[in-house]
């Protein structure tokens, strides 16, 4: 499966954008910085999950995106519009007619029939006429399952159907985007499954969907994730390859990553400065070869998700002669130094021993001869 990270060289247009946005409190214990300098894209049709522990900043994040907080520097750009430019008024209603928000404890008025709850999103912002109202919101509680339970109070029902009528509503006025602040981090397992099954459906539609989680096992439903950690947002390609460092560690080696594109056809040269870098493949594919301690050639395939070096760091005399070759004409790769890496886990030689043996198994493909290796790489 292909990483989860292919917005990073995304040449789209994106629907949200955050440029440097930092978040200071301040009050009379002191200040705190919840977000540090966040650049981030969103992009249409987009299913993305917010993953941090507690504290990390991705509740604030999403805050900066809904127009709820201000940033203390920094822009955030919805369709190309400033929200935080606007006048509060203005911003209510801006909200209201773009944004569709699913709360982890549902925030359905009590008093109030499900159909009710979901007609209020379109009596506040007058965008379809009154008399359809009913008619469109009885359309969207059967869209969630709940045509039957119309006229019930949130009380009378189950917490999934609190939770499908709290999606009906996010969805009222037709939002093109719909943030969801852990929409199942009260359900059961099957219940939180049908209502992923619906975020499906509706990136499916065009709508994109932006998800607060502290569950990193949804990651295979999403188009892609955005670690948070203290503030700060973790390289994508880091977190996804060497999800298993800390993240204080992932936080440091961010900075020193380096992109570029390669051409396709000609050997990426592991001799020179390659030699002493872990190279991460953020799109495309390459063909690793290598001489084993046999003197057979070993070839492996490599894709998104994957990284190698050269012989410099893997310290390992049955892996020589290392020959990378790109597949195709859209490769992209991230370099960080092997030097960066060992300063960053200085006194913890059991976490280099284990990347080390990790690249060794990436690397060691299956032995082959020339003629095989051929077939492999047209």
């Amino acid at each position: 499966m292909e990483a989860n990270y292919n917005a990073a060289e995304d040449d789209r247009k994106p629907l949200i954008e955050l440029s440097h946005i930092s978040k200071t409190y301040v009050n009379a214990a002191g200040s705190f910085t919840a977000l540090k300098d966040i650049n981030l894209n969103f992009y249409e049709s987009e299913f993305v999950g917010v993953i941090g522990k507690s504290g990390s900043g991705k509740s604030t994040l999403v805050n900066m995106i809904t127009g709820i907080d201000r940033p203390t520097g920094g822009k955030v750009l919805v369709g190309g519009l400033d929200i935080h430019a606007m006048k509060e008024s203005d911003q209510a209603r801006w909200r209201g007619l773009n944004l569709g928000v699913v709360f982890q404890f549902f925030q359905l008025l009590p008093m109030l029939t499900l159909l009710e709850n979901v007609l209020l999103p379109m009596d506040f912002c007058n965008k379809y006429e009154p008399d359809s109202r009913v008619e469109r919101g009885m359309e969207l509680l059967a869209l969630v399952g709940l045509e039957k339970e119309a006229h019930k109070l949130p009380g009378s029902v189950s917490g999934g159907q609190q939770q499908s009528a709290a999606i009906a509503r996010a969805m009222a006025n037709d939002p093109p985007i719909i943030v969801a602040d852990e929409p199942t981090g009260n359900l059961d397992a099957k219940t939180a499954d049908s209502v992923y099954e619906k975020f499906d459906s509706l990136t499916g539609e065009g709508r994109t969907i932006i998800m607060i989680t502290h569950d990193p096992e949804i990651e295979s439903r999403l188009s892609r994730t955005v670690l948070i950690s203290d503030g700060e947002v973790i390289d994508p390609v880091l977190a996804h390859t060497l999800s298993w460092l800390p993240h204080p560690v992932l936080r440091e080696l961010g900075p020193s990553l380096e992109r570029r594109s390669v051409s396709g056809g000609e050997p990426l040269d592991m001799t020179g400065v390659l030699s002493n870098q872990l190279v991460f493949i953020e799109h495309g594919q390459v063909s690793l070869s290598a001489r084993g301690s046999s003197n057979h050639k070993k070839v492996t395939l490599l894709s998104p998700g994957d990284y190698f070096s050269g012989s410099g760091i893997l310290n390992d005399a049955t892996l020589q002669d290392i020959t990378v070759r790109p597949q195709n004409n859209a490769l992209t790769i991230a370099t960080l130094p092997w030097n960066r890496v060992t300063e960053a886990l200085s006194g913890q030689s059991d976490l280099i021993e284990k990347m080390r043996a990790q690249l060794h198994g990436k690397m060691s493909g299956k032995e082959i001869n020339d003629k095989q290796e051929e077939g492999m790489i047209q």
